[in-house]
């Protein structure tokens, strides 16, 4: 089997589908080909490596008794598929033929006129759902009822040839779309290990596509939770990505993904140190991972508009961007794109460069007067002990020189940072009365200073670290236990019940 069966998959993607019988030779004679679990992955695997290679489905068949195997390739409607290596084949008579120059040129554009989100799936309007139907109609805000055949074939919900769903329509006007496109579902995975393979929790979230984006960003953000920290007398609670994140991120992997490639869900993974989401087929023509931001195109413009409606994804153009500017307003790392030619997979980093505790005294910073985003990371850095120059801060912000001056000396006038010296030897540091909680700027040896310091006043206990450092309770814990252990303080009690003494050897 193996890599035979790449070329006549490409070509009736790309032709009118059509079946192919494993274990027949070239003359119908019965040479046999059970369907094992191997024979199946095999199958798999070699579909996997072609790009774009549509919807298929295989089922054993006995004939005379002789087990073959048979896969059945669907007409690719949108886009077209393309061998490992690249060509493009249609198939003719009996042939798997490559298309070059004008021939090619022709073929690919007549592909880019249509598209599978407006295929007609055969499913009658009688059998969608009336509750769905009176979702969309209340998201497009019909007042007449009796034009909704006519407007949802005007929205691209039906054909306009016929009384039956479109695959847009079936996503959103069906309870189970999956029975009419395979693994049209989002599968969420939750591992404890980085790198491990096998996720200690799965959950799958079917249903219409609109109520899978909603329910996937709830359950993600439940497992994800918050960060708390405790400043002083004030206490945060942190999420660990913005929600508005995540629902973007589940959002675009829905309206995006190619349909047609029906071998595989959405996945959503779960791992200790960032959330990976990834949808089936590549990014749409003209869209690459480094133009991403700026580029405008859309595989479901249809599937799309209707998201938007429903509030469930921004406006055109504005998604990545509501990403790319959340994280960096809430001062994690960047999301980052790939595109695998098969799939493109979206990371968000659960934690950056950043500490919780210096967000924390961010947003309390910001108490004290409107700071701009690009300023939260400067002023983290002013907090750390550095003195900003305009070069530091093209580097921090990644900005010009002139966009430079104007934040330090926005930063300057509000009272944040105060300027030492004049043009070429300008530098600014963060003013006195901001002073930074003393885990943010006391250095390890430093800080086990202070907590000893505390403990001469009487026992202490997590909580007083805590609100004296602006350490969490892990960091704060962490501290502790190192003194317990170099001699340096007792601890009395168990658990949260514990409390802290110094040692005799720390009172002489």
């Amino acid at each position: 089997m193996g890599r035979a069966l790449e070329k006549p998959v490409v070509s009736l993607s790309n032709s009118e589908g059509g079946v192919i019988l494993i274990g027949v030779d070239d003359s119908g004679g019965l040479l046999g080909r059970p369907l094992t679990q191997g024979a199946e992955e095999s199958i798999h695997q070699v579909v996997a490596s072609i790009r774009n290679s549509g919807r298929y489905t295989i089922q054993p068949l006995l004939v005379d008794e002789v087990p073959i195997i048979v896969l059945s390739v669907e007409r690719r409607v949108q886009g077209f598929a393309q061998t490992s290596s690249g060509r493009v084949l249609v198939r003719r008579g009996a042939s798997d033929v490559a298309l070059f120059d004008a021939e090619l040129f022709e073929f690919i554009s007549s592909k880019s006129l249509e598209r599978f989100e407006l295929s007609d799936t055969r499913i009658a309007l009688d059998q969608a759902d009336p509750e769905l139907i009176a979702e969309v109609t209340e998201a497009h805000e019909w007042s007449d009822d009796s034009q909704t055949r006519e407007r949802l074939a005007e929205h691209g919900l039906m054909s306009r040839t016929s009384d039956h769903l479109t695959v847009t329509g079936a996503l959103y006007l069906l309870r189970t779309p999956e029975e009419v496109l395979s693994k049209a579902f989002i599968e969420i995975r939750r591992y404890s290990d980085p790198d491990g393979a096998n996720p200690d929790k799965r959950v799958e979230v079917r249903g219409p596509v609109h109520h899978q984006v909603a329910e996937a960003t709830r359950l993600v953000m439940e497992e994800l939770g918050s960060d708390t920290v405790v400043l002083g007398l004030r206490r945060h609670d942190l999420p660990r990505l913005p929600e508005i994140v995540i629902r973007e991120a589940v959002a675009n992997a829905v309206v995006h993904r190619s349909y047609e490639a029906s071998g595989s869900s959405i996945r959503i993974e779960l791992r200790p140190g960032a959330i990976l989401v990834s949808s089936p087929g590549s990014l749409p023509e003209s869209v690459t991972v480094d133009n991403i931001r700026d580029a405008q195109s859309a595989r479901n413009p249809k599937l799309i508009s209707l998201m938007r409606r429903f509030r469930l994804a921004e406006d055109e153009g504005l998604g990545v961007d509501i990403m790319q500017d959340s994280m960096m307003a809430e001062l994690l790392d960047p999301p980052t794109f790939e595109d695998t030619g098969h799939s493109v997979h979206v990371s968000l980093p659960v934690r950056g460069g950043v500490t919780t505790q210096e967000r924390a005294w961010v947003r309390e910073i910001e108490a004290r007067g409107e700071i701009e985003p690009m300023d939260r990371i400067l002023l983290v850095h002013a907090a750390r002990g550095e003195e900003l120059t305009n070069s530091r801060v093209r580097e921090l912000a990644h900005v010009d020189r002139f966009a430079a001056t104007h934040a330090l000396r926005r930063l300057r006038d509000a009272g944040f940072l105060l300027q030492r010296g004049q043009r070429g030897g300008t530098a600014y540091v963060l003013k006195g009365d901001l002073e930074s909680p003393a885990g943010l700027r006391l250095k390890r040896d430093e800080l086990k200073e202070l907590v000893c310091s505390i403990a001469k006043e009487g026992p202490i206990k997590n909580a007083d670290v805590r609100g004296r450092t602006g350490l969490d309770r892990l960091d704060a814990l962490s501290l502790l236990n190192e003194l317990v252990s170099e001699g340096r303080l007792l601890r009395i009690g168990q658990r949260r019940g514990s409390r802290y003494v110094l040692s005799d050897a720390s009172r002489q």
